[in-house]
Parts: structure tokens; C-alpha cells; sequence
């Protein structure tokens, strides 16, 4: 959440910079929201202090012998008052934060501004499209032959948008994710297999709620209220929530598989058939706690280490600096990676990479102190490292040879159980 400190000293320049990637955001109902409650906490503390002179009172007129009965009554009555006042105050704070909760991260200052994807600035490009000398396949059309997956029994099982993953093809989305992990734990990031279930507080932390309720899949009845996770990037970051971190002990880097399950992929159009776009798709993703001053440093080796899995598979890819109307809810800064898919003939992003700041740390309640010093928020990043399904689809269309059998990747020979140059 936005630091309601930072809003109350310049409300307009944050209004103003929340609508670059909200046009709908304003700041008027926090500040009016902030104002009331501080006023109400003035008027409990002064009731405070005259119920304190008043209890001091009662025991002075004790012991002089007095009668103290109007005064206690009146002691009692204030109480009553400051009672009902602070259930207010604490009514109130709850819808603060509620309001809170759905303003997005600031955007950094570099960002180019504009509501507008179209406006995203490419700011590297490796490698080259491919040139084809035949009439090249969209992957669907090379399943065909290949028959790595199976969309109709999968929608048999499961209804449309959901994958199915069979022979060469399950072994090649679990070479893939091998050949990433492998990748980024050389790179210093650290494996963990997350829970795919996460508690609200979870995800609230994380900021997929409560602003994404309607994309998520959840569990709800009498004994569990959870949700499926749209990506790792929700429990990596709940790993440490309400924690303490030594400054010295950081940055901590994470690299997670795990399923993603996510609602707003049921809406495909006709160019996003088969593994473009579905409800459940497989990502390694990568994550990390730092202090503020390193989260730039991190946040150039998480697309580092983005780019060498693209760079040791051969894949062209582009990367872009996303507006502020493209950025994620939760993002300060965003590089989307984007690989070039010949059967769509566009580029799709297969990693998104976010310094998210303090964001998420101020939800989730997560801080790092050097020595004695007071605590202060951590800034967390997250990125995908890569996600495999667009993955898959570019590997397929861009490895395909004239005969329809596919090129496999050297780096992905050695995780098959055999080595396996071609698919056929």
C-alpha cells in the first residue's frame, strides 16, 4: 500500500501520479477518511486525559473524606464514551485501509507515461526473427503430427482452456522447467516448492486482493478459505510475512515452479488458441527481498537471469519498459520480455519483471533493521523466469524444419531421458 505519510505531504503530485496508471484514482476519500480519524483520536486522547484527572480527583476526596459518587459516575460515563469512540476509530481504519488497498503502487518517475501498451518502449532486442524458406505451422497445426498435447481430452476433463501435456510434450515442459531452475539457482537464486493454496491474508499481501477477487479460483466452504495461486509470486512473498530481517542477511532470492491458475484466460480469442492463452499454465518464477538501496541492482539481475534462459534456448526476444497505464497494480517499474511467435506473428511476453518497492512489504508487514537501528520496509521483486506455455509455443514455431519435426534446443537434450534432437 501507498504510505499514508508520503499522501498526507503532497496529496496532489500522488493523485496525480496514481492516475497515470488509474485515471479513476483519488486520493480525497483516504484524506477525508485520515482526517476524520485523527480528529476522533484527538478528542479519545483529551477524554483520556480528563477521565485520568478525574480518577486522580476520586482518590484525593478519599482521602480527604469527601464523597466521590457524581465524580465516579461522571469517570463512568466518559469511559462509556471513550469506548464507543475508539470502536469507531477502529471502524474507520478498517475502511481506510480498505480504500488504501486498492490505490496501485506508485509509478518510478522514468516511467514513460500513457494508458496506452501501444506506448511501450522496446529498450533491447537479441537475436534475429527467423527467415522460413517453406510454409511454416502455428503450433496447433504442428500437434497435428506431433501429438504433444491433447486439448480435447483436456477439455473433456476439465471444460476449454485448460492444457493437456502427453508424451514428448510432458517431457519437454518438464525439461524446460528443469533447464530454468538449473539456471537460476547457478545464479545465487534459491529453490522452493511453495503451497499452490494460499490463505486471503496471503494473497492480500501480495496485492491480488482484494482488487483481483473475480480472476482468481478458490476453495470456500465450512472448514477452508483459500485460493489457487495465480503464480508463486503470492506465497513466496507471504513466506515472510510479519518478519524481521537482519540487513546483512539480504537480498534473499527465491526461484519457485509452480501450476498458475488464473480466471481472465477464458476469455481467448481465435489467435490464441491452444497454449497462447489458458486457465493453467506452468511458470518458474523468481523472487526477492532487499533493502531499498539494492532493489535497482536486483532488479537488473532478475532480468539477467530472465534472459539467459531465452539466450541459452536461441529464442529472439524484446524488451520492454511498459507504460504506467500497463504496469501491474502492484509495480513501481515493469520490463516485460516478449519472444516472437511466427504462428501469430506478434511478439508475447513470456516474463514480466517488477520492482514492486514497498508495496508489498507495507501489506505484508515485512522489514529488515541493521544492528539497533528502527525497522524499515523491504522493497520486494518479482519476475517470471520464464513462464513455459508461450515458451513451448515459441520453441515449436521458431525450431520447426521444413519435414514438421521440431529442432530440440542442445541446452534441453540433456534433461530428456534420452538424447532427443528432433521431435517427430
Amino acid at each position: 500500500m501507498i504510505d499514508i505519510k508520503e499522501l498526507r505531504k503532497d496529496p496532489r503530485e500522488i493523485e496525480r501520479r496514481l492516475k497515470t496508471k488509474d485515471p479513476e484514482a483519488s486520493v480525497d476519500p483516504v484524506l477525508r477518511l485520515d482526517e476524520e480519524i485523527r480528529t476522533l483520536k484527538t478528542e479519545a486522547e483529551e477524554l483520556k486525559a480528563k477521565r485520568n484527572a478525574a480518577s486522580k480527583e476520586i482518590g484525593a476526596m478519599k482521602q480527604r473524606g469527601g464523597d466521590p459518587t457524581a465524580l465516579m459516575a461522571e469517570v463512568g460515563s466518559i469511559g462509556d464514551a471513550i469506548s464507543e469512540m475508539d470502536h469507531r476509530i477502529a471502524a474507520l481504519e478498517a475502511k481506510l485501509e480498505e480504500i488504501l488497498a486498492c490505490l496501485p503502487n506508485l509509478p518510478m518517475e522514468d516511467i514513460p507515461v500513457s494508458p496506452s501498451p501501444k506506448d511501450n518502449v522496446c529498450i533491447k532486442s537479441w537475436g534475429e526473427k527467423r527467415e522460413f524458406d517453406f510454409p511454416f505451422k502455428n503450433h496447433v497445426e504442428l500437434n497435428e503430427k506431433l501429438k504433444l498435447f491433447d486439448f480435447p481430452r483436456a477439455a473433456k476433463v476439465s471444460g476449454s482452456g485448460w492444457p493437456l501435456y502427453r508424451g514428448l510434450g510432458a517431457r519437454l515442459e518438464w525439461a524446460l522447467l528443469n533447464y530454468m531452475l538449473d539456471t537460476h539457482r547457478k545464479n545465487g537464486f534459491m529453490q522452493i516448492m511453495p503451497p499452490l493454496l494460499a490463505r486471503p491474508e496471503t494473497m492480500f499481501g501480495s496485492a491480488h486482493l482484494p482488487k483481483f477477487e473475480s480472476q482468481l479460483f478458490k476453495i470456500r466452504d465450512d472448514d477452508y478459505h483459500l485460493y489457487l495461486i495465480p503464480t508463486s509470486e503470492a506465497t513466496l512473498n507471504g513466506m515472510h510475512q510479519d518478519e524481521i530481517f537482519d540487513e546483512e542477511d539480504l537480498p534473499l532470492k527465491y526461484t519457485a515452479y509452480s501450476p498458475c491458475f488464473r480466471r481472465e484466460a477464458g476469455a481467448a480469442g481465435s489467435q490464441e488458441r491452444g497454449l497462447i492463452r489458458t486457465h493453467q499454465f506452468n511458470k518458474v518464477e523468481l523472487f526477492c527481498f532487499t533493502t531499498p538501496e539494492e532493489s535497482a541492482r536486483m532488479f537488473e539481475e532478475m532480468v539477467a537471469s530472465a534472459e539467459e534462459v531465452l539466450q541459452g534456448l536461441g529464442m529472439h526476444y524484446r524488451n520492454m519498459l511498459l507504460t504506467t497505464g500497463d504496469m501491474s497494480f502492484a509495480a513501481a517499474t515493469t520490463i516485460d520480455i516478449e519472444v516472437w511467435l511466427p504462428g501469430q506473428n506478434r511478439y508475447y511476453e513470456v516474463s514480466s519483471v517488477s520492482n514492486c518497492t514497498d508495496f508489498q512489504a507495507r501489506r505484508s508487514k515485512v522489514r529488515c533493521r541493521k544492528k539497533n537501528d528502527k525497522p524499515r520496509l523491504v522493497h520486494t521483486l518479482n519476475g517470471s523466469g520464464v513462464a513455459t506455455s508461450r515458451l513451448m509455443v515459441a520453441l515449436l514455431e521458431n525450431n520447426q524444419q521444413a519435414d514438421g519435426t521440431v529442432l530440440v534446443p542442445k541446452v534441453l537434450q540433456r534433461y530428456l531421458e534420452e538424447e532427443i534432437t528432433h521431435l517427430t
